[in-house]
């Protein structure tokens, strides 16, 4: 893959193999949780991944390198955010040029998924068209990103401060196909229930496995499955702490990659702290069923 690349040994024999394996964006360990939360469930989505029989492999930018698998020495070290930036997939090559240290986010994620050729990536909540983006234009480098690589992002929805209307239907712009898993509710990352009815429910992942299939084989790219939250917050318990939040994002006039930690750091402080345990449950809830997923298109030709 050229001297930007580092690849972990157990990923590079997964590979050969052909075994399944599921990528891990890491900006929620960078950004995206508080220490020591953010580390603590950095493992434990590896460990999901492990105990579901799929091999993980978490991706990030070190120094200059762009690592797929990462030691425990380089989780700790990503996990302190010390010097450590938030990249999409803008920034990578920038990021490789400079020599710096990044958080991954699922964009960028995606663009390296797909060149190591690893088909799953897990992820708490994909980026969306954000809340007001008629006055901002403020769409997330996901959703185009999605629309361009050929992975299967498993997530609980869009993240709070995305319109979830909105964000579906550019998605359906895209052609992006989205599934929810087990209801006919679209999920919205914190919240098990949108008030979005979802076009796709899915009770199969072997159906789903054939299905992903043959929309790469027809040359489609990115796919969505939503998995709701295993709890979820109330709407009223919701939208008043994200109002809040948003408020005072937009009276300190933070935009751009500033904008998301902030607002899940108030979010955690305005709940007392059940959307950061809800937000660390979605993330392993969703690596374990990539790596189900993972299993399934393994099986497949």
């Amino acid at each position: 893959m050229g001297q930007n690349w580092y690849i972990d040994d157990t990923v590079q024999a997964a590979l050969q193999l052909g075994q399944p394996l599921v990528a891990l964006e890491s900006a929620f360990l960078t950004h995206g949780l508080p220490r020591p939360a953010n580390l603590e469930t950095a493992r434990a989505m590896v460990a999901a991944v492990r105990q579901s029989d799929a091999v993980p492999a978490m991706l990030a930018v070190v120094r200059g390198r762009i690592h797929v698998g990462l030691s425990e020495e380089l989780l700790e070290n990503l996990a302190r955010g010390e010097s450590v930036r938030k990249c999409s997939a803008r920034d990578l090559a920038a990021c490789l040029v400079r020599g710096e240290t990044a958080g991954l986010t699922v964009a960028a994620s995606l663009v390296i998924a797909e060149q190591i050729g690893i088909r799953v990536l897990a992820t708490g909540g994909i980026g969306g068209v954000h809340r007001g983006q008629g006055e901002s234009f403020d769409v997330s480098a996901d959703l185009f990103a999605l629309s361009r690589h050929a992975v299967v992002v498993v997530c609980s929805g869009a993240k709070s401060l995305m319109d979830t209307r909105a964000t579906l239907e550019v998605l359906e712009t895209l052609s992006v196909p989205v599934f929810s898993w087990a209801t006919s509710i679209w999920p919205a990352f914190l919240l098990a229930d949108s008030g979005v009815e979802s076009l796709n429910s899915c009770h199969d992942l072997v159906e789903l496995a054939h299905v992903i299939t043959q929309h790469w084989q027809l040359g489609g790219k990115g796919v969505v499955l939503a998995v709701p939250p295993p709890q979820s917050l109330s709407w009223e318990e919701h939208e008043t702490a994200l109002r809040q939040a948003l408020e005072e994002s937009a009276s300190a006039r933070l935009s751009g990659p500033q904008l998301t930690p902030f607002i899940l750091h108030r979010l955690a402080e305005l709940t007392q702290g059940r959307s950061l345990a809800i937000n660390r449950t979605l993330l392993v809830q969703n690596a374990r069923y990539a790596a189900r997923l993972a299993r399934e298109l393994t099986h497949l030709p």
